[in-house]
């Protein structure tokens, strides 16, 4: 089983090194994030937010909050990958589209809002991983089409969340999931590292 999909997911590998001469204009950022938009979210909440640091000076701002890692300046862009706490009351709003363009039933819209005010309301853990999966799931969509655009990335962990929403202006709603470097490789890179093997991690049953 293969096709051009398949090869750009198995042949992906994170990047340490970033040609720091190269840039991507702002409508290439623009259909990275379109492209990271189209990923799954629960109820359609689309609860993410990104921040494209490009500039040397919004570099400057981010590299000593992420431990002056050099992909931070070296890549052409850092997305900060904000996941939004769910909220339920957002659906409507955001199923709107939806039932204008045909695809559900405006009674429907009800019947997503009930279950999802259940699951969400009075349980802030709850809210919180639903903001880390909707990023996570937002980032690994930009992650591979980077990779068909012939650009590398690398997800990164490594900052002070704290720092990155004081110096950015994350609402009091948003957690700052990963950054996200993209841009264009240097040579030195290595190939996708060995997984562990399917037999390790699946059971049939």
């Amino acid at each position: 089983m293969n096709n051009a999909v398949i090869e750009c997911i198995l042949s992906r590998s994170a990047a340490k090194y970033y040609d720091p001469a190269a840039t991507l204009s702002d409508d290439e950022i623009r259909e990275l994030v379109r492209i990271g938009t189209a990923a799954p979210t629960s109820f359609h909440l689309q609860n993410w937010r990104f921040i494209a640091v490009r500039t040397p000076e919004a570099k400057a701002r981010l590299s000593p909050i992420a431990w002056n890692q050099p992909a931070i300046t070296d890549a052409a862009v850092t997305f900060i990958i904000c996941g939004q706490l769910a909220d339920s009351s957002v659906i409507p709003e955001r199923l709107a589209p939806l039932v204008e363009a045909g695809v559900m039933p405006a009674e429907m819209v009800q019947e997503w809002e009930t279950p999802a005010r259940g699951l969400y309301k009075d349980h802030p853990q709850r809210q919180r991983d639903e903001a880390v999966r909707t990023g996570t799931f937002g980032a690994a969509a930009m992650i591979y089409a980077a990779r068909s655009m012939g650009l590398g990335s690398t997800p990164m962990i490594g900052f002070d969340a704290d720092g990155v929403h004081r110096e950015f202006g994350l609402a009091a709603d948003e957690v700052p999931v990963m950054l996200l470097t993209v841009g264009a490789e240097r040579s030195g890179n290595w190939a996708q590292k060995p997984r562990r093997p399917v037999s390790d991690v699946l059971d049939l049953v």
